[in-house]
């Protein structure tokens, strides 16, 4: 989908040519081919803007980068003379010291357990199992089967084949809804798409996983409901007006906080993380990383 969105772009034969987040979806050879599209279209004269989180890129294909923080300029530079430290302070306004923070963390009991798991016609014989206090890392290119199988555990996509156990006890998981009361939770890939309504508010996106929890004999306690989504707004560091704008409104890293703290508000005991960084900015990803660090030292796996 991105590589035709791509395409299309390419075959106006635009003078000014405004690309944003273009390898977001993207393998490398994708990137790399990508590139070269860029740099042939700069030597035929064409103008381009390319916006992106990824430092490595700016320094590989662009001749100046300009720093925005919170919908203001910050500078600009020529690219041969900044450097990637000097970019990140810029972009958060502070030194990051530790973007990808290792804690070491003895594990427990297996928390979950997959055996040869099965969906007819997307994937199959998939086994692994993780314990307490420990992150399992799942890799492979765009369309290897990755977000399919997180899909299955969580219930979105039944399995036709296949156990999962959490704890110990071997589950059926044929909806969200009961790998929610199983302990579950998922940040999806598309934040969009999956992870936020974006035409509710902040306080709606965050409470909708555990609605119930804020109501008594069918009536909303939004009292309840507000304070709690503040504490966890604050806690995720969300820049926002208040907790009532629209999530559609906040910035790609905003929204990936808010999705993070919908799942963390219902007390997961598996963490479910699909590209948790995908399009965010250097800061916010700094953030993640840091929760995600944290997360087993609370016995949780991720």
């Amino acid at each position: 989908m991105q590589s035709v969105e791509i395409a299309r772009a390419f075959s106006l034969n635009a003078r000014i040519l405004i690309m944003d987040e273009p390898t977001s979806s993207l393998t490398l050879n994708e990137v790399a081919e990508l590139f070269g599209l860029v740099r042939r279209l700069r030597s035929e004269g064409t103008a381009i803007i390319f916006i992106s989180h990824r430092l490595e890129e700016l320094f590989e294909v662009a001749d100046r980068v300009t720093v925005l923080r919170d919908g203001s300029y910050v500078e600009t530079r020529q690219v041969k003379d900044v450097t990637r430290d000097e970019l990140v302070r810029l972009m958060v306004g502070r030194t990051i010291s530790n973007l990808f923070p290792k804690q070491e963390v003895e594990p427990g009991e297996v928390a979950l357990k997959v055996d040869h798991l099965s969906c007819a016609g997307i994937f199959e014989d998939i086994s692994f199992e993780i314990h307490k206090g420990e992150i399992l890392g799942m890799a492979g290119l765009v369309g290897a089967g990755r977000t399919d199988v997180a899909h299955t555990i969580f219930g979105v996509v039944p399995p036709t084949g296949g156990t999962i156990e959490v704890e110990g006890r071997q589950v059926e998981i044929s909806t969200p809804q009961q790998a929610i009361n199983l302990g579950l939770a998922y940040v999806p890939e598309d934040r969009q798409l999956h992870g936020l309504i974006p035409a509710m508010d902040i306080t709606s996106n965050i409470s909708l996983p555990i609605l119930q929890k804020y109501t008594r004999r069918g009536w909303l306690m939004d009292k309840v409901e507000q304070e709690a989504a503040f504490t966890a707004a604050q806690q995720m560091e969300v820049r926002a007006n208040s907790i009532w704008q629209l999530a559609r409104t906040l910035s790609g890293g905003n929204q990936q906080k808010v999705v993070l703290a919908k799942w963390l508000s219902t007390k997961p005991r598996i963490l479910i993380l699909d590209e948790p960084t995908r399009g965010i900015d250097v800061g916010t990803k700094a953030a993640v990383h840091a929760l995600r660090a944290s997360w087993p030292q609370k016995g949780w796996p991720s």
